[in-house]
């Protein structure tokens, strides 16, 4: 594999995809395979999910419950083997650790996914604060590096969610709105002449019910989980059981890494040829 690209869309819903415009998500999901009955960790809140998704484990191995989780909490402890002070290892870092020389590349919308993710590891993190400026600099970026692996936020559904209510007008606005955003991010990838080369997965944190998310309904846990590229089957529906703890283990496995063994998390495997 020559190119990762992996876009998570805080508080995206399936019901999101399916109700509102979404041209650049239909294309993948025809393009390639897909769930809509993923799952979040519980609690179905950022932190503790997003924290999953690059982990490759759940809260109860990583240890972050909560979004008022710091840094400081774990500087007398110790995961996998690591030093103290160290997170639960990420897939950026098993990513470092066998391809010294990756260009990786980090672009979040939401302050508290830069503080996940181990310092100096990736090539470039940014803290992009917005939306627009979170997409335009990962293409602007991707057009002029072609890194190995980029890993795109967006914050700004989960902010329609909390501000209008999941299910409202406003909120599949910005579903569209971040299918857009997606659409240009895909766009550089051809720019650069690398989409035919790249891995696209597309997923969320959580989904919500009302104004907010946190609880065991599926429609806070149900999320999005949409790969294509080299090697994925086109227009296949994954049946499958996907937790977003998977992902960080699918990514692994597509570059032949072998994962840290604390890792709980499984490839999925059926999404391939």
């Amino acid at each position: 594999m020559k190119h990762i690209v992996v876009i998570g869309v805080d508080g995206l819903s399936p019901d999101g995809i399916m109700k509102a415009k979404t041209p650049n998500l239909d294309d993948l999901v025809k393009q390639g395979a897909h769930s809509f009955k993923a799952q979040a960790v519980m609690p179905s809140s950022s932190s503790p999910n997003w924290a999953s998704m690059i982990m490759g484990a759940s809260p109860k191995e990583h240890e972050i419950t909560s979004n008022d989780w710091e840094r400081t909490d774990i500087r007398n402890k110790a995961y996998c083997e690591g030093k103290e002070g160290e997170t639960f290892p990420t897939i950026f870092k098993v990513i470092r650790s066998n391809k010294s020389e990756a260009d990786i590349a980090c672009f979040y919308d939401w302050d508290g996914f830069g503080r996940l993710v181990e310092p100096g590891v990736p090539t470039l993190i940014a803290d992009a604060r917005g939306e627009d400026r979170t997409a335009r600099e990962a293409a602007t970026y991707i057009k002029a590096n072609k890194p190995f692996f980029t890993f795109v936020h967006l914050d700004h559904v989960d902010h329609a969610g909390h501000d209008f209510g999941h299910g409202t007008a406003n909120y599949y606005s910005s579903v569209e709105k971040a299918d857009r955003l997606i659409g240009e991010i895909l766009t550089s990838l051809k720019q650069a002449n690398i989409y035919n080369q790249t891995l696209i997965l597309v997923t969320a944190d959580h989904g919500g019910k009302g104004k907010g998310h946190g609880g065991d309904t599926p429609e806070e846990r149900d999320i999005p989980w949409i790969i294509a590229g080299p090697g994925v089957k086109k227009g296949y529906r994954i049946q499958e059981f996907i937790n977003t703890y998977d992902t960080a283990a699918t990514l692994a496995y597509v570059l032949g890494y072998v994962p840290p063994a604390c890792w709980i998390g499984k490839p999925v495997k059926a999404a391939f040829e």
